[in-house]
């Protein structure tokens, strides 16, 4: 007799997140492949990360998802079949896969998602909704809430929607994220100290030093490649210079939030006047940006301490609860 096993999938565009109810586990790995001479597999996830940035010219390290959703269905299965293998899926033939997905798929990315799930396998592939998930995790309660916002904010993305009464009303994936923080850092760096840090550096200075509540005056000694010698050197970077180079990129998503709330329905906003913005996503994990986008918004903001594991806790407890699978595609 086949053994069904069923496994929730969150394919973010830094990290993919796998829930294995069969072992009660998650796993988090960076969602990456290496690939060797344009054909040769040479690693994937976190293997392939430790390879990102250090990698030889015939070596290319990418991730084949792009601002949320799937850019290279290929390589996006690949990963995704690599890590089943990893969680112990016991055979990639004949599971339940519950897909986490964005809001506002066409029906040509929706065929993408079946796609790098089934791929012959026999496997059969449900959708729930990002938002849905999150909106679990974060306990809202889906069918009676008379209006409640949701604002994830990514590595490359921030997903703002706003639910009412079990259905998603208002949704707007904006291209602002962690990525293009890490990518103003490096850009800062650079024109400041003529040194070239790396997307990994730029990530850890990003998350120690950007103080956007307290004016906190640190550092951090980084090692990386003077641009006029081209050899290793270490520099000093101030915590005050994170903070500005961060401001700009935050303040989009406040005021992205900001325009949101405006074409929100008035007694819906009523409703998210007085209990708040819910936020999380991997990006906020950055120094009291919780504090930060209340200040801006004028909106009580209630962040998540599960960060960028919210989507994949939320479609934990619906793979577990039948109640829940109304929501389920």
């Amino acid at each position: 007799m086949l053994l069904h096993k069923t496994f929730g999938v969150d394919l973010g565009t830094s990290t993919v997140k796998i829930y294995s109810q069969d072992n009660d586990t998650i796993i988090t790995e960076k969602n990456m492949i290496a690939i060797r001479n344009q054909n040769q597999i040479l690693a994937v996830g976190n293997e392939a990360y430790k390879i990102f940035e250090k990698n030889p010219s015939n070596v290319s390290v990418i991730s084949p998802m792009a601002y949320g959703k799937i850019a290279d269905v290929n390589h996006t299965e690949m990963v995704l079949q690599a890590l089943l293998e990893k969680i112990n899926a016991g055979g990639l033939f004949n599971n339940n896969l519950y897909l986490a997905v964005p809001s506002d798929l066409s029906e040509i990315e929706q065929r993408a998602y079946y796609t790098i799930g089934n791929s012959n396998r026999k496997n059969k592939i449900y959708m729930v909704n990002k938002t849905i998930a999150d909106a679990v995790a974060l306990g809202i309660p889906i069918n009676n809430t008379k209006g409640s916002m949701i604002v994830n904010i990514g590595a490359q993305s921030t997903e703002i929607s706003v639910i009412e009464r079990g259905k998603i009303v208002l949704s707007k994936i904006i291209a602002m994220g962690g990525a293009q923080l890490n990518e103003a850092i490096v850009n800062e760096v650079r024109k400041n100290y003529n040194l070239h840090i790396g997307n990994r550096t730029a990530r850890r200075l990003k998350f120690s030093l950007a103080y956007l509540k307290e004016d906190i005056k640190e550092a951090r000694k980084i090692v990386g490649i003077d641009s006029l010698s081209g050899l290793p050197r270490e520099g000093i970077i101030p915590s005050d210079m994170i903070y500005e180079t961060i401001l700009g990129p935050v303040h989009t998503i406040c005021q992205e939030i900001r325009s949101f709330l405006e074409r929100t329905p008035p007694q819906i906003y009523q409703n998210i006047l007085e209990e708040g913005i819910f936020l999380a996503g991997g990006t906020t994990r950055i120094p009291d940006i919780d504090w930060f986008l209340s200040q801006e918004t004028g909106q009580k903001v209630r962040l998540s301490g599960y960060y960028e594991h919210c989507t994949i806790c939320g479609l934990k407890e619906i793979i577990g609860n039948r109640t829940l699978h109304k929501w389920v595609q």
